[in-house]
């Protein structure tokens, strides 16, 4: 049977959040519309809208939908995202230029290499607890742990020297907070600046970091893809997983039941971190596509050049893939795949590294500051806006 398909352009994208780790509030009355919902953009452009899990699990593996931004009719959802569509990144490529690009990439995400780097981490985990301890509260938790904490696994894992580290952060934080395009596409440059004098600056090196080995392999990549992939690895793996650890820092204290059962028991940190990432889903903007051929879904049909948007965090709260998907629960047995990491050929490459790093700084944090609170009550911190990754733009916390 057919079923009901909105082509209502009175819904708008995106949807304005006003809980940081809650997706927004008219993601339920879009899901109420039908598994498909023509959207308006900020500019006047129209979208089509999925709905549901499953129909964005089969979207997301189709090879008539793209992930390049420069093509006619890709969902430009933001000011921001006009700025920099032109700038390529793994995210924006397709096959087969991507699967090239991943599979150079995969080897050095694998789980034997990730297992590899726990030690480091658990040590840049506790100097960042340490120096945490040291600070006055309140503190805020992003930038006063979580984002140079994030930064340093990812300047470790790079090879970023010591010495640039700060002068990385502040640009890093500069990006990821800019409040204008302009702002945005400043920093973006800074740091395209940098990473080109510090790729040029490892050419001939035979470290065992991941720079080195990426301009070793110089011959399959261009001077430009070093650069790229640089920049996409230092700010998304910084700023992705900051938010998240700050998130999920938020929604355990949130749930103070929950957290209790944690200390208590440890072993449940890796099924809790499962569950935030669904609950919380910090990429939410990443499911947007663009049809290169006519795709029939539920008797409609999504015309060559139309726009595709998969809200993740509301594929992760669907309740035909998650009984009860609003209530938080660490004990939650997954039978659906959650889309934190997205789904299909473009899933996340370093998502072990994530898990990884959430799971020891959760167990870390919750064990050695055990008083660990919010300053300020939930509803008044600053949720970012509606055309970027969920989260807070500050997270004040104290303790005793």
């Amino acid at each position: 049977m057919t079923e009901t398909v909105s082509t209502d352009t009175a819904f708008h994208y995106p949807q304005q959040r006003t809980c940081p780790y809650q997706p927004p509030e008219g993601y339920a009355r879009l899901r109420a519309e039908g598994p498909l919902v023509r959207v308006t953009l900020y500019d006047g452009a129209t979208a089509w809208l999925v709905t549901r899990h499953a129909d964005a699990r089969v979207l997301l593996n189709d090879p008539r939908v793209s992930s390049d931004r420069s093509r006619d009719g890709f969902p430009i959802v933001t000011p921001r995202l006009l700025e920099v569509r032109q700038f390529r990144t793994l995210v924006t490529m397709d096959a087969p230029e991507h699967t090239k690009y991943r599979r150079m990439l995969m080897p050095y995400f694998i789980p034997k290499r990730t297992r590899e780097l726990r030690p480091d981490v658990e040590r840049i985990v506790h100097e960042s607890i340490d120096a945490l301890l040291a600070a006055e509260p309140p503190v805020d938790l992003i930038q006063g742990f979580a984002g140079p904490l994030s930064g340093k696994v990812i300047f470790h894992l790079l090879g970023v020297p010591e010495g640039d580290q700060d002068f990385f952060q502040k640009a890093c934080v500069r990006l990821l907070l800019a409040s204008t395009a302009e702002d945005g596409e400043a920093a973006l440059a800074e740091l395209v600046r940098y990473l080109d004098e510090l790729v040029t600056s490892r050419r001939g090196e035979t470290g065992t970091w991941l720079l080195d080995r990426l301009v070793a392999d110089e011959g399959s990549l261009t001077w430009d893809d070093l650069v790229r992939m640089a920049v996409q690895m230092l700010v998304t793996g910084q700023g992705s997983t900051a938010q998240m650890i700050a998130l999920s820092a938020a929604t355990l204290l949130e749930h103070p039941e929950q957290l209790d059962e944690i200390r208590r028991d440890p072993s449940l940190v890796p099924g809790a971190v499962e569950e935030l990432l669904r609950y919380v889903t910090i990429a939410d903007m990443a499911g947007i596509r663009v049809a290169t051929a006519d795709i029939e879904l539920h008797g409609q049909v999504i015309a060559a050049g139309e726009g595709v948007i998969m809200p993740y965090a509301m594929m992760d709260r669907d309740p035909e893939a998650y009984p009860e998907p609003d209530r938080l629960d660490i004990h939650r047995t997954m039978s659906n795949p959650h889309f934190a990491f997205g789904f299909g050929p473009h899933n996340c490459v370093a998502q072990g590294l994530a898990r990884l790093e959430l799971d020891i700084t959760l167990a870390a944090l919750f064990e050695r500051i055990p008083t660990l609170r919010l300053a300020v009550p939930l509803n008044e911190l600053r949720v970012r806006s509606a055309a970027d990754m969920q989260g807070v733009y500050e997270l004040p916390v104290t303790w005793t």
